[in-house]
């Protein structure tokens, strides 16, 4: 509701009188939400539903929806934490898919052309790419606002909403072998490599394990995790048998990454912790 006011003013004879404040409002017809169906990011686009309503008796036509991307100032600079997803607007007209909207990309993002019809609502959904400059620490997030203005809005209609980097340990794990070429009854060594671009450790109440079915067989082997040997029972089990191996769950953790911001850019980089496992014997 928008309260508005107007005065008249009467001049004769050199005289100049006012009336009285005539006062009135406007109700505000239109609204909007904004809705990312995940509150959380990591590497994955985000979906993100804007729901323009219009509870009038007429139609609102042409008008223009921005999406600011989060963008915020850095060294003077506008940075945007989100970019959208070339191709991926959907717009439906009280529930009826439409043809797509205008789109200019920017950043900002801008949908122009959009209609809402009386007593009804038009939806658009689309996704948006993390850039470089989101932030991934625990508790961080990204805000971005959505604005929609245009022919018989009183007033822009807006709403923010905020998803938060993704809390938690993210692992990879690679393995390699050494030597790539090795004679019979050689030695040959296992080397295990865990990453975790997460930004909470792996914990030994995360119970880690590792597992392998060595072929060829290996006999006579020792075990190691970030240069410190395993005892066989304690650390690791294997089946000389079958080549079966496991370390024993919770003995591998692995460190958070660490997230470095660019002093010029403010782009966010990402260091991996990580844990070696090796495991070698003869064949």
């Amino acid at each position: 509701m928008a309260i508005f006011t107007n005065v008249a003013t009467l001049t004769y004879n050199n005289i100049t009188t006012t009336s009285n404040v005539a006062t009135g409002e406007i109700l505000e017809v239109l609204s909007v939400t904004k809705t990312a169906l995940t509150a959380t990011y990591s590497d994955a686009p985000v979906t993100y539903v804007i729901s323009i309503t219009n509870t009038g008796t007429s139609p609102f036509s042409g008008l223009t929806v921005t999406d600011d991307l989060g963008g915020y100032t850095f060294n003077g600079a506008t940075r945007y934490p989100l970019s959208y997803v070339d191709g991926t607007v959907l717009q439906y007209v009280n529930g009826v898919l439409q043809a797509a909207p205008s789109v200019s990309v920017g950043p900002p993002l801008v949908f122009t052309g959009v209609n809402v019809p009386a007593g009804g609502s038009t939806v658009l959904v689309y996704a948006a790419n993390v850039t470089e400059y989101a932030p991934r620490g625990s508790g961080e997030g990204v805000t971005n606002t959505v604005t929609v203005q245009g022919n018989g809005a009183n007033s822009p209609a807006t709403a923010s909403e905020t998803v938060t980097a993704v809390t938690g340990p993210r692992l990879s794990i690679t393995k390699t072998v050494s030597p790539a070429t090795v004679s019979e009854n050689g030695t040959l060594t296992y080397t295990f490599v865990i990453q975790n671009v997460g930004n909470t450790a792996a914990e030994a109440g995360d119970s880690l394990v590792v597992t392998d079915l060595f072929d060829p067989l290996l006999s006579n082997i020792s075990v190691t995790l970030n240069g410190t040997p395993l005892s066989v029972g304690s650390g690791y089990s294997y089946e000389t048998s079958t080549g079966a191996f496991s370390t024993v769950p919770g003995v591998i953790t692995v460190p958070a990454a660490s997230f470095t911001r660019d002093a010029s850019t403010g782009a966010f980089s990402t260091v991996p912790g990580y844990a070696v496992l090796q495991v070698s014997g003869t064949i």
